[in-house]
């Protein structure tokens, strides 16, 4: 896939953390066909390599851990020292676990909490210093869920991260804002992505559902009838870090078929 040098990213720089799967993934393919150069994040790195090199020399696959200080340090500076700087960060890094209440343990919780919101705060404060050096703005895109507004019963620590990835949006945007970055989130709904086929085994095992079954009754119940793409998600995220979205802050879009109405 060759950048587009007349998209609404033309010249931008960006970084996608969770970048070599899933919505992660999407973004990455739509930001690059809008032209950015794009630094696809995440624990895999040959994955990367091969995400990143769809997008030829406007393409770099990095490996990053977001628990770890230097690993996000190293990705920014190795990201500056390609593109000679930082436009955009988008945090779609997440992992999901499913802890009824009665079952949670503090490791697997930290564990959690470790990626979806200390890995996100770090590298946004990280990624956040370097633009304000920059002093030319910048846009951050923070993935929450669905589970952050409404919670589900099976997965408390999921849904507590989510929920604070939302608040922590809010914070940050309102912080920065006067440095010319605008920070936003989007709460997808249902999304099909390898990480729902870990959702749809863990829950079907628990309720004693065949597999598949978890998915279908779920996309059934949204609005729309189905559940959305990771393309659909990208869509929104490429709206946020484009230039129409320069008077937007602090906001998080329902990009979900309906299920939540604000």
């Amino acid at each position: 896939m060759s950048a587009g040098s007349n998209g609404k990213l033309a010249g931008r720089v960006a970084i996608v953390t969770g970048g070599a799967s899933g919505i992660g993934r999407a973004v990455c393919e739509r930001f690059a066909a809008e032209g950015a150069r794009v630094v696809v994040a995440d624990l895999d790195e040959a994955a990367c390599a091969r995400v990143a090199g769809a997008f030829g020399p406007d393409g770099l696959g990095l490996a990053l851990d977001v628990t770890r200080a230097e690993s996000i340090e190293a990705t920014v500076s190795r990201t500056v020292d390609w593109a000679g700087g930082i436009d955009i960060l988008v945090n779609a890094a997440g992992i999901y676990e499913a802890q009824p209440i009665l079952e949670m343990t503090r490791e697997r919780t930290a564990r959690v909490f470790a990626v979806n919101v200390e890995g996100l705060i770090f590298m946004t404060q990280t990624v956040a210093r370097r633009m304000v050096e920059q002093g030319r703005g910048g846009r951050i895109v923070n993935f929450a869920s669905q589970a952050g507004r409404r919670g589900e019963g099976p997965s408390v620590a999921y849904c507590a991260t989510k929920a604070a990835v939302i608040s922590i949006t809010q914070s940050c945007a309102l912080d920065l804002i006067r440095h010319g970055i605008n920070v936003n989130a989007i709460a997808p709904g249902v999304v099909d992505t390898p990480m729902w086929d870990v959702v749809d085994a863990k829950l079907g095992e628990a309720e004693g559902l065949a597999p598949g079954e978890v998915k279908r009754r779920v996309a059934a119940a949204v609005p729309a009838g189905r559940f959305g793409t990771p393309a659909e998600q990208a869509a929104m995220a490429a709206f946020l870090a484009g230039p129409d979205a320069g008077y937007i802050v602090a906001q998080c879009y329902n990009v979900d078929g309906g299920n939540v109405m604000s």
